[in-house]
């Protein structure tokens, strides 16, 4: 129980988001209203694309995506993929959604040609000429003729910072 004597998070466990702020029922979970509004809203990727996905919560404002529906609460260690994280200032997508769900992204996205792919995707910070917003960026590259999503980069103050973790990172 929190301190108004509500629901809390329990950090090891799966619990559903709710459909929307007035089914919420544990003080600051994100809703999949909120989840689909800000996919749609930061990168253009239309509701659609996650229609098949329910969203769940372990921790506070980690959110996962699974394709498909299991009862809620759910005691498992995995549960599809992380997609956000939310319990911040600004949410920041996971390298895995953007991989997956990148390719459907309209806007924020910036295509890097092929010397600064590799820096990105070795974890280094560069310079950028980027006119549109400044956060949280889907970082791609042209392969085969189409663009393929590498990960995130937080784009200020004229510098593109490879969001890559240190673990996936790699010299190409």
């Amino acid at each position: 129980m929190s301190d108004d004597g509500g629901p809390t998070n329990v950090g090891t466990r799966f619990d559903r988001l709710p459909a929307t702020a007035a089914e919420r029922t544990v003080s600051g979970r994100a809703t999949r209203e909120a989840v689909l509004a800000f996919w749609a809203n930061r990168y253009g990727i239309d509701r659609a694309v996650f229609a098949d996905h329910s969203f769940w919560e372990r921790g506070a404002g980690k959110l996962w995506a699974f394709r498909g529906d299991i009862d809620s609460p759910a005691k498992v260690q995995g549960l599809g993929m992380t997609v956000l994280r939310t319990r911040q200032e600004h949410w920041k997508p996971t390298l895995e959604a953007t991989q997956r769900f990148g390719r459907h992204a309209t806007r924020n996205c910036v295509r890097l040609p092929q010397s600064a792919a590799e820096r990105f995707l070795a974890g280094r910070d560069q310079s950028l000429d980027w006119d549109g917003d400044w956060g949280y960026l889907l970082v791609t590259h042209e392969l085969a003729g189409d663009p393929e999503p590498l990960g995130v980069g937080l784009y200020v103050h004229g510098e593109l910072r490879s969001m890559v973790p240190k673990g996936r990172r790699r010299e190409l």
